[in-house]
């Protein structure tokens, strides 16, 4: 959620000044490295300002950036915790193609990563109080940054000469719920040796209390979707179904499942009559019947009265966060035309969030439920009835619990993140003309994750299987494990787990991550290398050396899989890059009819990878001014992206593969290009081969011999500035990006479906992941990282604005808005007809726009925003195709949030501001919490107030 005063303004900065650098005669403009004369812009840049980032509730700036249309909210505050490691974690993601497709620097330079593996950069490190500016291009970047900018690059201009003082603190808390905020910042600065030096310090601080599902009215309800009784829909010979216009399924308020329970439950099954009863436990350890309440075809779900699971209780809507952020900066005038500069940043954050504790259920021998024999040492009579009676069909010595282990503690995890960054330079001018700028960083990132409540199954099994010794003494049954410590669990009722008894079977599980980054670049820029009759042509070139690293560690005993948490590999790699570039700004037209100016762009980067070898990415652009009122603006590029570290290096391990179905077997291969390359494999056309095959062995994992992604993108648009309508702006840029050879993680079907279904025969990459045996039957599957898919998106960014004054005062308006026209998906770039649309899909919507409306009199200032985002589906074009009645909520309506905030500066210096987010307590969509990857779109937290004070000096 974002205050409303934050005005994300997308500006032509090819037709107006920069204000915060207006004394400048030249000045760098994120897409260029060429210093722009007023600030021409070669391509569309989205800019917002510092103050507008500070002036808002959110807790960090990722979170008010992530309110750009332009933005997903792929890694967000209420959804960072979806994956092991990335709880606190706020990645940019333009367009939502990618975090790792969206390149982030600071000052034009690279930043060291905070995910492990990837290049992503976690914009809670970087110092809210000396940002200037945010700039955003849409569109490859590489040829003038280098890799990984194949969407775009967000630029976060920090100030150069801090002088000063200035202290800001906000304080935020919900309308409901325990959550609350606060973030600090102080800043200090100086000149010194008169004027020709200037140091800085700033401190920020940031916290946020978590937030559970139960803590909201809207959240914490039991819900959950069930097979619908009234379903009539038919399925045809060939596997077709008939729909009936009647929702398959339905969302219901107190639904969920009934075959998992906190306390334990088991059933008995005849497979003679297929009748089933179910069972439960009271707090004292003693059976009842479970009551089912309505229960549905979709097995063990249940509505009405009916003994359930509350999931909800599980789910945590916003995490608690932590971060101290203490940066220094200083630069001096060695002479008039030579400046010296350096950083030094330390950051730490930490983020807590809590899972659901380890369950047994229905599953593998891993996690599957608990058996119970009869000389179990808790079991109570009442158990040993229910034994009895259905001892007839197989339970008179033993039966099978499921349980949710929630009273031997919740599984939790905490991340904690220091990053180090350093800075040092020298740029300056050379004779008139030429300015140079040398540099190195150097960033480090240190992570430890712990995780509590993971429970050891081997341990955990042994604590089960208790049983009473003559003296009457109850212990673990194996006696290794009693000579071990193993404390005997009681598993009937909640509550009977005792804190011994879970401190046996549980373990804290610890495992530390490092990323380093080493960059060391120059280059040279000369605006005026020489004159053409439309003007001096502007240059600019350089080279780079980067180089990345990346090492993890998990928990030793953790990463054998003998705890219920997924085992998590060491990963280990690096890789390093050679780069030239070169950038010609050229002036064609000058000063005819239909051209005030008309000038043309190129750049060219050449990089020699130690992983990929060479790449190439170049761009051309073309900036037309028809006159003062309006502009035209055009550009043409191809961007790189190296696979990264987890892609390259990823561990390879060891996986089954389930039910896999033999394309080749005798009644699949129909179509004529499988039947010719099942025959080239040398697999007759009777092959009766497994039918489907319950597992197969393989490995899954990175892949070293990967290349680069392409990516193509165009952008063309207009900037209409009336000179007759002072304050008048509008804005349009139509933009379209293509990815080739994307990088995804194969399944094991569709390796086996590719190898025999590509026009080109077997010799393809995907019959190189398939081992067969001297009968053709498969025997191995290899699910790597592969250069395979394709991702295609277009959409028009606009902006309409007008300021003006009035009664006595100063109003501004502004519309800013993206329309996404498509956003498609290729699995594999070999079937273009195969694709996922996710235009207007969750996450996704097709229009997206902030009204942004201030007013500002003496000292008192007023501003709002409205952000809208349309209604979108719940289903892809292609699910709806396959089936168009599949849920009784098939999408999400418009969705409007309003904020305010007024604010009143002293003339000491002194401003008050206060300040609702989301005033009108906007609901989200039903049956949503606001944490997944498309829904994190919508605010979770509800209504929220905010004060803040600061004060310069």
């Amino acid at each position: 959620m974002i205050s409303a005063i934050l005005a994300l303004t997308t500006i032509n900065v090819t037709a107006q000044e920069v204000a915060l650098e207006e004394e400048l005669e030249r000045i760098s403009v994120t897409g260029s490295r060429i210093l722009r004369e007023g600030a021409e812009a070669p391509s569309p840049v989205t800019i917002i300002t510092g103050e507008e980032l500070m002036s808002t509730g959110a807790i960090s700036i990722g979170e008010a950036l992530n309110e750009l249309p332009s933005l997903a909210n792929t890694y967000s505050m209420a959804n960072a915790g979806r994956f092991l490691g990335s709880a606190g974690l706020n990645l940019l993601d333009l367009r939502g193609m990618g975090t790792d497709r969206t390149l982030v620097l600071v000052d034009g330079k690279r930043h060291v990563s905070s995910s492990s593996g990837t290049s992503a950069v976690d914009t809670n490190t970087i110092p809210t109080a000396w940002i200037e500016r945010v700039e955003i291009i849409t569109g490859g970047a590489s040829a003038v940054y280098g890799a990984d900018a194949v969407t775009g690059v967000v630029n976060f201009v920090l100030k150069k000469n801090i002088t000063g003082f200035d202290f800001s603190a906000t304080k935020s808390y919900a309308g409901e719920g325990p959550y609350d905020s606060d973030k600090l910042n102080l800043s200090f600065g100086q000149d010194f040796a008169d004027g020709r030096g200037n140091f800085g310090i700033a401190i920020s601080s940031t916290r946020q209390d978590g937030m559970n599902a139960l803590d909201r009215a809207q959240t914490r309800t039991s819900k959950h979707t069930v097979n619908n009784p009234l379903d009539g829909d038919t399925q045809n010979e060939d596997g077709s179904f008939n729909h009936d216009g009647i929702p398959d399924e339905l969302w219901l308020d107190d639904a969920g499942w009934f075959d998992d329970s906190t306390s334990g439950n088991f059933y008995t099954y005849n497979g003679d009559t297929g009748e089933a009863n179910w069972f439960i436990f009271n707090p004292d350890g003693s059976v009842r019947p479970q009551k089912l309440g309505t229960t549905y075809s979709d097995w063990g779900k249940c509505s009405g009265d009916c003994d359930k699971l509350e999931l909800q209780r599980y789910v945590e809507l916003q995490p608690t966060f932590k971060s101290f952020n203490v940066s220094l900066k200083a630069n001096y005038d060695v002479t008039d035309d030579m400046n010296v500069y350096g950083e030094v940043k330390f950051n730490r954050n930490k983020a807590d969030s809590i899972d659901q504790p380890s369950f047994f259920e229905y599953g593998d021998e891993k996690t599957g439920g608990f058996t119970i024999t009869r000389d179990n040492a808790f079991i109570d009579q009442s158990l040993l009835d229910v034994m009895d009676q259905f001892a007839d069909i197989g339970y008179g010595e033993s039966i099978n619990v499921h349980r949710f282990m929630e009273d031997s503690g919740r599984r939790s995890e905490q991340n904690e993140r220091e990053q180090t960054r350093f800075v040092v330079g020298v740029e300056g001018v050379i004779g008139d003309d030429w300015d140079y700028d040398f540099y190195a960083t150097y960033g480090k990132t240190e992570s430890e994750q712990v995780n509590t409540g993971n429970t050891v199954v081997s341990r955990v099994r042994q604590a089960v299987d208790a049983i009473k010794l003559d003296n009457g003494d109850i212990v673990c049954r194996d006696e290794a494990a009693r000579a071990a410590g193993c404390v005997p669990a009681n598993l009937f009722g909640f509550g009977a787990v005792t804190d011994e008894a879970a401190a046996w079977f549980n373990t804290t599980s610890k495992s530390k991550t490092e990323i380093q980054q080493t960059v060391i670049s120059g280059s040279v820029t000369n605006s005026a290398l020489f004159e053409l009759p439309a003007g001096p042509v502007g240059f600019a070139m350089g080279a780079e050396y980067r180089k990345e690293q990346s090492d993890t560690n998990p928990d030793e005993f953790a990463a054998t899989g003998a705890t219920f948490q997924t085992a998590v590999q060491e990963e280990h790699g690096d890789f390093d890059v050679n780069e030239v570039f070169f950038e010609m700004s050229v002036p064609l037209l000058s000063d005819v009819a239909f051209v005030q100016d008309l000038t043309g762009d190129v750049a060219v980067r050449f990089a020699d990878y130690s992983t990929i070898g060479d790449a190439t990415s170049w761009k051309l652009g073309l900036n037309w001014a028809i006159n003062d009122d309006l502009k035209v603006r055009a550009t043409l590029s191809e961007a790189i992206r190296a696979p990264n570290i987890t892609e390259l290096f990823g561990p390879v391990s060891q996986s089954f593969f389930n039910r896999m179905d033999d394309p080749c077997q005798a009644g699949n291969a129909q179509d004529a290009i499988r039947v010719a390359n099942c025959t080239a494999l040398g697999i007759p056309a009777d092959f009766p081969a497994l039918a489907t095959v319950a597992s197969i062995d393989g490995l899954s994992g990175g892949n070293p011999e990967l290349k680069e992604e392409e990516s193509q993108s165009l952008t063309y648009g207009i900037v209409y500035q009336p000179s007759y309508l002072e304050g008048f702006v509008f804005i349009a840029d139509y933009w379209k990006i293509e990815i080739d050879d994307a990088i995804e993680v194969i399944d094991g079907q569709d390796i086996l479906n590719k190898c025999v279904d590509t026009i080109s025969g077997i010799d393809n990459q995907f019959c190189d992941l398939i081992t067969r045996d001297a009968d053709n039957e498969i025997r191995f599957i290899r699910s790597i990282t592969q250069n395979v898919a394709k991702q295609k998106a277009e959409g028009v960014d606009f902006e309409l604005g007008y300021d003006f004054d009035v009664f006595g005062g100063q109003f501004t308006s502004k519309v800013v808005g993206t329309y996404l026209i498509s956003r498609k998906e290729f699995p594999f770039q070999t079937s273009p007809d195969e694709f996922i649309e996710y235009s207007g899909y969750e996450g996704e919507a097709e229009w997206q726009a902030n009204v942004l409306l201030s007013y500002k009199t003496d000292n008192w200032k007023f501003s709002s925003k409205t952000r809208y985002l349309d209604s979108v589906s719940r289903f892809t074009e292609q699910e709806l195709e396959r089936n168009p009645d599949e849920n009784n909520i098939l999408g999400y309506g418009t969705y409007v949030v309003s904020d305010i905030r007024g604010s009143y500066n002293f003339d000491n210096g002194l401003t008050l501001a206060f300040g609702i987010d989301n005033m009108f307590d906007r609901d989200l969509p039903l049956y949503t919490t606001g944490t997944g990857e498309a829904t994190a779109s919508y605010d979770n937290i509800g209504r929220m107030y905010y004060t803040s004070v600061s004060f310069s000096m």
